[in-house]
């Protein structure tokens, strides 16, 4: 399984962007998928997860903010990024867990808010 990350971009303080990341496989058996965010100079850091039982774990900087989701029909993870800030500027990963399986990262999108 590959995954394709999309919908990054250049956004104000303030708005919003929504991230997607296609599998190219069925998602339907993945046992974790989330987002992560690496800032120039950082660690990459989780942003948010999902469970196969659709739990859901976001950072504190993100609560309230962010919100992950998924449509096993497409095979996609979305992140839907609401009242962003500059802190939340970086690169954003997308990750797939299989049981049993080592983690599959997509290539990465850059997300810049500016103030």
């Amino acid at each position: 399984v590959q995954l394709q990350a999309s919908g990054g971009g250049l956004v104000q303080a303030g708005g919003s962007l929504r991230l997607s990341c296609v599998a190219s496989g069925s998602i339907a058996s993945m046992y974790v998928m989330g987002w992560y965010r690496q800032a120039s100079g950082s660690e990459r850091g989780l942003v948010a997860s999902m469970t196969s039982d659709s739990n859901t774990v976001y950072s504190d900087s993100v609560k309230g903010r962010f919100a992950i989701s998924r449509d096993n029909a497409k095979n996609a993870v979305y992140l839907q990024m609401n009242s962003l800030k500059g802190e939340d500027t970086g690169v954003y990963y997308c990750m797939m867990l299989p049981r049993g399986s080592r983690p599959i990262w997509g290539q990465g999108t850059q997300v810049t808010v500016s103030s």
